[in-house]
């Protein structure tokens, strides 16, 4: 099998065509948009194809016959007729005022004019000057325009810290795109993606015939590689790489269907024959991070969240939900979802290892407020859980918070919150992306943290002293018999209880009992 060029960072489907790269064949799914629609948004995480989308369609109406030789489309798409496009990208440089982002609007409709060969009279009219080139295009051609925009709301994104000028950006980008909406008559169709699902209400009151097929299941697999598309398109890139692990890492991203890896990661992994976080490690989540920090957000409750529609889709820059950022973001994807009368509520989960470790290492390092005494910490805890000797866990945690700076605590907030332990302990252990159960359920409760590791199993419960009696969390462990879902293992089982005092921001309580095989079965 032929290896081809792997298409590492090319964003143009002509690029990519011509010098011979994998490519993916989105057009089956394309074609059916057209067909069935004409005004669409769509949201994925970012460095998931939206803009190799964008140009792919872009070349589609254009009419450039050839880049489609082999594909699903080239013989059902009337190359005859070619469709004026406009083509607005935000995703390159920063608008840091509205009038920055009122002039960059204006290039980018100036260049179209240029392309188009058409000229404006309404100067720097924003709503003036794409209405008239819009109907302009439209008469000049006979074909009604299609209006394709890429990363639609980055400017209001790269602002998020300064609400008033992303409230700014928000406005601005609202008048711009009301003009789709009220130049209907002259438009074919029209696509707008981008990394955030901002409230309609708030950016699209004036466009409110958008079909957000964001989380439509037939639609989940139009950005990014399906288990599929591995096995055939790449099959030569697979050879001498574990599928198990290549599965593990990058696969497990889900908007109600057919489940995806992330493109650059698999690119990257195919290149470099290494599993690393490499798409994690193209933008930290500063702004994420800290948000759920600044909220004394619990970390335990990453790995199965339970939300609404309404509130993953309810994000302005005034109204962030944490479920909804991280949802958006993708650090979080569907795991499941049920009707509840009216509602539908969603089952949230890490989409992979790469966003379980790389996510809670970032958060580790915010908590702790010391990024190399997070490192250092973790790599500590690989080698004490390898010596097997579960009461070495206690001086490591002791450790572990010692380390945590005295004035962090006095300026952060969150070291108030009863969770804030539990939140260190749980990141600490899955930033070594470990095979962890937080808050495990048992007919008689709920475990805080269950650990897999080394063919041995360590259940935890955390108590803060202030709250509740000292000497219990061990107690409750046996209380309420957390351990007899795994007696039949045949493993060695660790009940750990870990008491914390928020006034001494300490460990002040460790207790172990080890149920061994023989007493386990």
């Amino acid at each position: 099998m032929t290896r081809l060029k792997l298409p590492i960072g090319i964003q143009t489907f002509s690029k990519l065509r011509e010098d011979g790269c994998y490519y993916v064949d989105k057009t089956p799914l394309m074609l059916k948009l057209v067909e069935e629609g004409t005004h669409y948004f769509l949201s994925r995480p970012r460095r998931f194809g939206k803009s190799l989308l964008i140009d792919t369609l872009a070349e589609l109406f254009a009419g450039n016959e050839p880049l489609f030789r082999g594909l699903y489309a080239h013989e059902r798409w009337d190359w005859s007729r070619r469709t004026p496009v406009i083509r607005l990208s935000f995703g390159g440089g920063m608008a840091q005022s509205r009038a920055e982002l009122d002039r960059r609007i204006l290039n980018l409709l100036e260049r179209n004019r240029v392309t188009l060969g058409l000229t404006c009279q309404y100067g720097t009219d924003v709503v003036g000057c794409f209405s008239e080139m819009i109907e302009q295009a439209h008469a000049a051609t006979g074909e009604r325009v299609v209006v394709l925009v890429d990363e639609y709301d980055k400017p209001i994104l790269d602002n998020l810290t300064r609400p008033e000028i992303a409230r700014e950006m928000r406005d601005g980008l609202r008048n711009l795109y009301s003009v789709i909406k009220d130049s209907d008559a002259h438009i074919r169709f029209a696509f707008l993606t981008g990394v955030s699902k901002f409230s309609k209400v708030s950016i699209f009151s004036g466009l409110n015939n958008l079909n957000d097929i964001t989380v439509d299941a037939e639609y989940s697999a139009l950005c990014g590689y399906t288990e599929h598309d591995l096995e055939i398109v790449f099959a030569p890139a697979l050879e001498g790489l574990d599928r198990d692990e290549i599965r593990r890492w990058y696969n497990g991203y889900n908007w109600t269907g057919e489940s995806v890896y992330n493109p650059f990661d698999v690119l990257l992994l195919f290149q470099k024959r290494q599993f690393r976080p490499w798409w994690f490690e193209t933008g930290t989540p500063t702004f994420l991070l800290d948000q759920l920090i600044a909220r004394g957000y619990f970390t335990p409750d990453l790995a199965g969240l339970h939300a609404s529609e309404s509130l993953i889709s309810t994000f302005d820059v005034d109204s962030m939900p944490s479920e909804a950022l991280l949802w958006q973001t993708g650090y979080l994807t569907f795991a499941g979802s049920r009707r509840m009368g009216a509602r539908i509520e969603y089952r949230l989960g890490y989409p992979n290892l790469e966003v379980q470790s790389a996510l809670n290492d970032a958060l580790l390092k915010g908590l702790m407020d010391d990024p190399m005494n997070a490192e250092r910490a973790v790599s500590r805890l690989y080698d004490t859980l390898l010596s097997g000797k579960p009461e070495d866990l206690h001086a490591h945690l002791d450790a572990l918070f010692a380390a945590i700076p005295h004035q962090w605590h006095l300026k952060t907030p969150i070291a108030q919150y009863e969770g804030y332990y539990a939140s260190v302990v749980y990141s600490h252990f899955a930033a070594l992306g470990l095979d962890l159960t937080p808050e495990e359920s048992s007919r008689a409760g709920r475990l805080d943290l269950a650990l897999r590791f080394n063919e041995q199993v360590y259940l935890f419960e955390f108590k803060v002293v202030e709250l509740e009696p000292e000497g219990r969390a061990l107690q409750q462990i046996k209380d309420r018999g957390y351990a007899d879902k795994y007696r039949a293992g045949g493993v060695p089982i660790h009940l750990i209880g870990v008491e914390f005092s928020r006034e001494r921001r300490a460990v002040v309580g460790f207790e172990v009992e080890t149920l061994d095989p023989a007493s386990a079965s």
